[in-house]
């Protein structure tokens, strides 16, 4: 027997917003289901064998042309799709996502004209993902209750939130529409859930511009920072939050109700957030990912769920030129992937290309905080390949009588800086159709004797760890500024490729 709401039958429409009206009916009424059916599991009602599900709302176009009318497709890389057919996606959180949705509607309407369709999906909502964002409730239940879970709820299925449509590999079965977006509602999530966990923070609070970095110091100059915003009545920023969801409101600015949730963390998580926000998230958001490409692919996995504009990669490298210097920066161009982490998404034989729209804006960066004339920046920065390593003592490996060393390999790629992270960041940008870009420090120079002594790393940090954070945030400036319809490359987009951004 099968416990359900009370069905929505699917509806027609030719306005975004009342058709992101139906997607919030639908969903707010199944998770309304679920919680109240959770509650009166966990308070040990007997469920009588029935089993209790939910299902997502989706929406569908039907096109019998490739672009109608509106033009849009001529200048972004998305909106629209590939040919005639049945496009659909299953869709979760419009609370999350309302704005996305509406402007994703707004340019499929715009661009083939006819009627959405929305309506109740066949996907279940796993259980553990109705859950609010406070809510705890397993931990009232004893060891057997909770193994009945399982048989009166659905639980998270992993065969539907592959990556597949993102990776180009997926196949619609005979008669199963095509996919409309890179992700499927479980899928995304999925990744919600992993983005508490793994940055401490709810997924409400990330921007649309992301800052990764491989070492604290840069994140202990972002808190400095996004203090001081605070302080400043006049700050375009209307919030900063830490890890424990931690909130603090511009000066003059009440607080929130919800603000009083938060509460500072026993130890901080893997990969912690910190975010400084803007009314229309387009403020900046910057996790330490910590050192190695696994973290590096594992939070990009999940932050491209949310959509951001950009990612930047700021961190440190290893020098491979004799004519660089401790803290001249390197302007990435290219990438030599021998981070491994993403051969069996994103074989080895798709180039990574570089993006106008970013490189421009990190190069007019530097110039600007460092103030070195941009004809005069190859005195402090170098644009070229950066190579990325899963191995950390690379230079350590045997050299000689071995047919192919990292040395000669690098050699070979005219590769002038190293480090663990920036092609994984830069292959998951590629693959998730995500902006991307990366400007490095040298810290060091193995090849040629210059390691980091604590003398060394300790005044290397102190002079430009903060210079270089500056670069970043004034490049996202920049990017914002230029408008995100120019910012999303076709260079990203394929030719078969999904409407939603």
């Amino acid at each position: 027997m099968l416990h359900t709401p009370d069905f929505t039958a699917p509806v027609r429409f030719r306005d975004p917003d009342a058709a992101l009206a139906q997607v919030q009916a639908i969903y707010e009424h199944s998770i309304g289901f679920l919680r109240q059916s959770l509650r009166d599991f966990v308070g040990g009602r007997d469920m009588g064998g029935a089993r209790v599900r939910a299902c997502y709302p989706f929406v569908r176009l039907h096109t019998h042309s490739v672009v109608q009318q509106g033009g849009h497709h001529r200048r972004l890389s998305y909106g629209f799709v590939a040919g005639p057919g049945r496009y659909e996606t299953t869709l979760t959180r419009p609370d999350l996502y309302a704005d996305y949705y509406r402007e994703q509607f707004r340019l499929l309407l715009a661009n083939h004209g006819g009627e959405l369709e929305v309506g109740t999906s066949t996907q279940p909502i796993p259980i553990h993902f109705s859950f609010a964002e406070h809510d705890h409730v397993e931990g009232d239940m004893d060891a057997a209750r909770r193994a009945l879970m399982r048989d009166v709820f659905d639980l998270p299925d992993l065969a539907v939130m592959d990556d597949g449509i993102a990776n180009g590999t997926h196949e619609p079965a005979p008669g199963e529409a095509q996919p409309l977006s890179l992700f499927t509602a479980p899928r995304v999530d999925y990744s919600l859930q992993r983005l508490r966990h793994y940055t401490g923070t709810a997924p409400e609070w990330f921007q649309n511009f992301v800052l990764f970095t491989n070492y604290q110091f840069y994140i202990d100059e972002f808190i400095k920072l996004g203090h001081a915003e605070m302080a400043d009545a006049h700050s375009d920023y209307i919030a900063f939050v830490e890890p424990g969801n931690i909130v603090t409101r511009r000066a003059g600015l009440s607080a929130q109700a919800a603000d009083a949730l938060g509460k500072a963390l026993p130890r901080l998580p893997q990969m912690p957030a910190y975010h400084l926000l803007r009314e229309d998230r387009s403020g900046i958001t910057m996790v330490n990912i910590g050192v190695g490409p696994a973290n590096a692919k594992t939070i990009t996995d999940h932050i491209a769920v949310l959509r951001p504009h950009a990612w930047l990669m700021l961190g440190h490298c290893a020098g491979l030129r004799t004519s660089q210097q401790l803290g001249d920066y390197v302007l990435a161009h290219a990438y030599v992937r021998e981070d491994h982490v993403l051969d069996e998404e994103l074989p080895l034989w798709v180039p990574i290309p570089a993006l106008a729209e970013i490189q421009l804006a990190l190069e007019s960066a530097v110039a600007d905080v460092t103030g070195v004339p941009p004809h005069e920046l190859k005195r402090i920065m170098r644009t070229g390949t950066v190579a990325s390593t899963d191995n950390r003592n690379w230079e350590l490996l045997p050299t000689r009588n071995v047919p192919s060393t990292p040395q000669r390999r690098f050699s070979q790629s005219r590769a002038v800086a190293l480090d663990m992270e920036s092609a994984t960041i830069a292959a998951n940008g590629f693959r998730f159709r995500v902006p991307y870009g990366t400007l490095l420090c040298v810290s060091d120079k193995p090849l040629h004797g210059e390691i980091k002594l604590p003398g060394m790393a300790n005044h290397f940090y102190r002079e430009r760890v903060d210079q270089h954070l500056r670069i970043g945030i004034c490049a996202i400036d920049r990017l914002r500024e230029g408008g995100v319809d120019q910012l999303h490359s076709r260079k990203l987009r394929s030719f078969a490729e999904v409407a939603f951004q």
